[in-house]
């Protein structure tokens, strides 16, 4: 283990709650919303807001060495949990980590797409490696423009990149060194083939030499490949928290048929 943490938890929640507030007019055209902002105007200027618990009531703590998967169906509140671990919805007194945290989404918030992919390379690299020096995070950059094989693309607007190019250089990027808690979420959506199996070695170096790992895929395989506990979402709450192989036979007795019509989407 190659982490840089001595702790022996990483990660303590305890009773987390996630809400959203949704408005209830949003989907409303103008004229409803004039109707009832006339006859009601204290309900419509004061009560607007409608709050949803994505996840209530939620403690889990994970070690170092653990790899934890998360599991549940579209909508359980997987990667509303880890952004709110990773402190996107701001800071939550019943969070605590230890040690340097690292979580990979989505990087489309980021990318400048009128940018060269060397560009966008140092823009993702500063941000996710920021404690690090410039001659450090130069050579992140450098490593991963070569391990993701861009060439002659490199240097072109990152406009042009297929998703799989932009993958591949995203995934050569956050790959590259290990930390006290990596969370991953969906990390081979829209990798091409040739590159998952490339990446495959890299991605599990990184997650064996992490403190420890929150991992989101749809993927059994993977799952069972990666993680060495699993817990399953569901209901608002956590179902199960326990083997891989006894999470994802509890998830399939809990929500077989489900299952199907994701896969079907």
């Amino acid at each position: 283990m190659n982490s840089t943490s001595t702790f022996d938890t990483i990660l303590n929640i305890q009773d987390l709650t996630i809400s959203y507030n949704f408005s209830r007019y949003q989907s409303k055209g103008i004229r409803d919303i004039f109707i009832e902002m006339f006859n009601d105007p204290i309900d419509f200027f004061f009560n607007r807001a409608q709050k949803i618990d994505i996840l209530k009531n939620i403690s889990l703590e994970i070690k170092q060495g653990e790899k934890v998967g998360l599991i549940g169906i579209n909508g359980a509140g997987k990667t509303s949990l880890c952004r709110t671990i990773s402190g996107m919805y701001g800071t939550k007194k019943e969070i605590n980590v230890t040690g340097q945290l690292r979580s990979i989404f989505d990087t489309a918030s980021v990318i400048q797409p009128e940018l060269s992919g060397r560009e966008n390379a140092w823009i993702i690299t500063n941000i996710i490696y920021a404690h690090m020096s410039k001659k450090e995070r130069q050579e992140i950059v450098e490593d991963a423009l070569s391990f993701s094989e861009l060439n002659e693309f490199t240097n072109s607007p990152f406009k042009f990149y297929s998703k799989g190019m932009k993958v591949r250089l995203f995934l050569s990027i956050v790959s590259a060194k290990p930390c006290d808690l990596l969370i991953l979420d969906e990390v081979f959506n829209g990798a091409d083939i040739f590159f998952n199996e490339k990446i495959s070695a890299r991605i599990h170096n990184v997650i064996n030499t992490s403190g420890a790992v929150i991992f989101i895929s749809h993927s059994e395989e993977i799952l069972r490949e990666v993680c060495n506990r699993a817990v399953v979402l569901g209901n608002q709450k956590i179902l199960f928290d326990g083997s891989v192989e006894d999470a994802i036979t509890t998830y399939h007795k809990l929500y077989g048929q489900h299952i199907k019509n994701e896969l079907l989407i």
